[in-house]
């Protein structure tokens, strides 16, 4: 039924690799590691999607104790950057970044490095068998700080140092409430001094004030930034002005969004008000497990919700690949494609 969205080919600027993998995988390596499952392996994606459909952010994020648990032997990093890759590619996607917290997997005795170093044998791997499949894919990773940890330079430091191992970016995650970006207003000027993307989690469980934090921290992407929506009324306010001036992306996930309770339904989600008001906006998954969801999913869900038309959901991949943290022979490449595709079916 969506076969012309799943041939669209499609940038995600915002995936998680410890909510992206297959709930098969976790079973597996939850007994290679002796991690205690919370039900039978066969209602593991039900569970994992169950518990995050909660409406509240902070318990969305508790489904990732258990991923995480998994997720501390460089070799099962490894495996799910590359199964995440196949997965990317066999909905349509041909550039993604994927982004994690290296603070959080390191329980096993691993480095930084070596948990980066990881997820890029994965990453290569997957691009690697894919392209060998005729379809040219390319993903990078974003090095994600917890916001409610103790604030530190050490995710930046390690994001700088691991650029050969397709480290483009530095963003930050966790609970939103309470813990502005001001707080790694250091570790953002280390990012942004060597030339690394920055994105920050905001707008998401907080409101405008957050959204002002990433915005002076120098953000240039918001992870979600939908309830920038607050600050519109007749006519934008000073923030909801300034996303707009600096042409900030939002990195919106629509499945996600109603998942946390930033909507009750698609139809009532802000998109569409953003949209309308000239926000840039691009689409992606947040999280393929806790949502269960793909790229082709979100864009189906918009074109039956909101009206999108195919032209619209191409119009949000050009916007991803412009805001992309890519360089600019990447960049050309995908606009290629995105070109040839609208040349041809649009």
């Amino acid at each position: 039924m969506n076969d012309h969205l799943r041939d669209l080919p499609k940038v995600c600027l915002h995936e998680h690799l410890d909510g992206s993998l297959r709930a098969p995988t976790v079973a597996e390596l939850a007994a290679v590691d002796g991690v205690l499952l919370p039900v039978d392996p066969a209602a593991l994606g039900d569970w994992f999607y169950d518990r995050a459909d909660s409406g509240s952010l902070v318990e969305y994020l508790t489904t990732f104790d258990l991923t995480v648990a998994v997720l501390q032997r460089p070799e099962h990093l490894e495996r799910v950057a590359r199964e995440l890759v196949e997965d990317l590619a066999a909905d349509g996607v041909v550039y993604a970044e994927v982004r994690w917290a290296p603070e959080v997997h390191l329980r096993g005795g691993s480095s930084g490095y070596d948990v980066v170093a990881a997820v890029w044998r994965g990453l290569t791997a997957g691009m690697a068998t894919e392209a060998a499949r005729g379809h040219a894919i390319t993903v990078r990773q974003i090095l994600t700080a917890m916001r409610h940890r103790e604030p530190s330079t050490w995710t930046a430091d390690l994001a700088v140092a691991c650029r050969a191992l397709g480290v483009v970016g530095f963003d930050l995650a966790g609970p939103e409430a309470g813990f502005g970006a001001e707080r790694f207003a250091d570790a953002c000027r280390v990012a942004r001094a060597a030339g690394l993307g920055l994105t920050v989690h905001a707008g998401e469980a907080d409101g405008p004030t957050s959204v002002q934090a990433a915005l002076t921290v120098g953000a240039t992407r918001l992870g979600h930034g939908v309830r920038i929506v607050e600050d519109l009324g007749s006519a934008p306010g000073e923030v909801a002005g300034e996303v707009l001036r600096r042409g900030v992306t939002l990195e919106v996930c629509p499945t996600s969004n109603l998942m946390t309770g930033i909507a009750a339904t698609l139809a009532d989600h802000p998109i569409e008000t953003l949209r309308r008001a000239g926000f840039r906006i691009s689409i992606s998954c947040d999280n393929r497990l806790m949502s269960r969801t793909t790229a082709t999913a979100e864009l189906a869900a918009l074109e039956a919700a909101c009206g999108w038309t195919v032209g619209d959901c191409l119009a949000a991949q050009y916007v991803g690949i412009e805001a992309a943290f890519c360089d600019d022979a990447e960049r050309e490449r995908v606009r290629a494609v995105l070109d040839r595709y609208r040349d041809t079916a649009v």
